[in-house]
Order: structure tokens, then sequence, then C-alpha cells
């Protein structure tokens, strides 16, 4: 169990979805002397091993509050995280992935700039990353950008002066840095569940965007991954 400093006064809410990145996020908002208030979203992904992931993690890290909002994405589909009818690709994608899901990193902020005003705190740190981000637009800084400005005109708290913003601390690192960060900060990534296709029990495929992403930044930072995979077949796929 995490120790938090009792002496904390500042607040956030940490998106948290039980990965590697957002783990990552939540340590170093609580390194930065917040305390945390962590936000999981059930938006019809294809397991729900990630978050239990993010509620053990919230555990944890002794998190002010967790809550886990169901969306409806499922119904849209138009994603192979989403949509049964798109396969998850087992080789890399060119321009942005079918693994996008539309929108949903801004319905994510919505949310939490919602819990934010009633939790009356002007912070939101999010994982987002623009170098290892797998070509996702709602990763990018000008998307950031673009909704931080969105949050202070679009809001009681906006328009009276107190400003929001949204941190993104892993925006500009490769994925070896911010495992580099991680183990610095003690986190035991054994927790997290990254995969697009994972089972049940949270094992990874192996073989999807995700899951090469992470074996490279572990490889690259020279940290055994603590990776827990469905087949010794799909880890030797991801050699390949």
């Amino acid at each position: 169990m995490r120790k938090v400093n009792n002496s904390m006064t500042k607040k956030a809410i940490v998106l948290l979805s039980g990965g590697l990145d957002s783990i990552t996020v939540l340590a170093l908002a609580q390194q930065q002397g917040y305390t945390c208030y962590a936000l999981s979203f059930d938006y019809g992904q294809r397991h729900n091993a990630e978050l239990k992931a993010a509620a053990r993690i919230a555990e944890n890290f002794r998190v002010q509050d967790h809550k886990i909002i169901s969306l409806g994405l499922g119904a849209i589909g138009g994603s192979a995280l989403t949509d049964d009818h798109i396969a998850v690709p087992d080789s890399l994608q060119q321009g942005i992935p079918v693994t996008y899901v539309p929108a949903r990193n801004t319905l994510f902020l919505a949310f939490a700039l919602s819990w934010a005003e009633v939790l009356n705190l002007r912070d939101i740190f999010i994982g987002v990353n623009a170098v290892d981000y797998s070509g996702y637009p709602d990763c990018r800084p000008e998307f950031i950008k673009a909704f931080q400005e969105l949050a202070n005109v679009a809001t009681k708290a906006g328009v009276e002066g107190q400003r929001f913003t949204i941190h993104t601390p892993l925006m500009t690192m490769s994925k070896a840095e911010i495992i580099k960060t991680g183990m610095h900060l003690g986190i035991d990534y054994r927790q997290t569940v990254s995969c697009y296709s994972a089972d049940i029990n949270g094992h990874a495929c192996g073989i999807c965007d995700a899951c090469r992403l992470r074996k490279t930044g572990f490889a690259e930072a020279d940290v055994q991954d603590p990776t827990r995979y469905q087949k010794i077949t799909k880890q030797v796929a991801l050699d390949k």
C-alpha cells in the first residue's frame, strides 16, 4: 500500500484507465502534492480487465474517490475497441488506426471537467502522449490546448475567472522514459493492463499496437517486462 502525504492541499482529477501511462500520471500528480480523485470509464470496450486494474490501482494509491462512469459508445461503434465487427489488428497500422475511438478523450475530459466543477477543483491530469500515441488525434498538444480553452469559456467557474488546467506530464516522453519515471516513483507495472485484447484475467495478447509499444518501452528502458501474456506463442510473435 502506498503512503500518501496527509498535508496535501491541492486537489486534482486523474483520468485512470488502468494502463501503464495512467498509473504513471497518478503517481506524478501525487508526487506534485495533489490529493487525487480518479475517474475511469466503462465505454463499451472489449474487456473490463483494465477497469478491474484501475480499481486496484485507485485503492493502492489511496485516492480520495474513484468513479467509473458508463458510456454507451458500443452503440455507436466505429472502432475496433467498441465494435465486435471490426477486428483488433495484429500488425502496425498506417495513419489513424482502427483502434481509435471517435472523440473518446473529448468525452472523458468533458466528464472530468463536470466533476471538477462539482468538487471545486481546477486541475485535471490525463496521460496523453504525442510520441508513442498510435496516431490518435486526441492525444496531441493541439487538442489539449483547444480543450483547455473550451473549459475556461464553457463553465461557470471559467467565466468567473477560476481557470482550469489540463495537465499532460507524459506528452513529450517516450514509452521508455515513462517507464523509467515510473520505476523511479516505485510503480509496480504488474498491476496495469494496457492490451486492447486482454482476457478476463488481464493477460495481454502480446501482438496489438498497445502491447507492441509497451514491450518496446520496457526493452528500451532496459527493464524486465512484467506483463502477463496469454500465450508464449503470442509473445514470440511480438518479437518478430
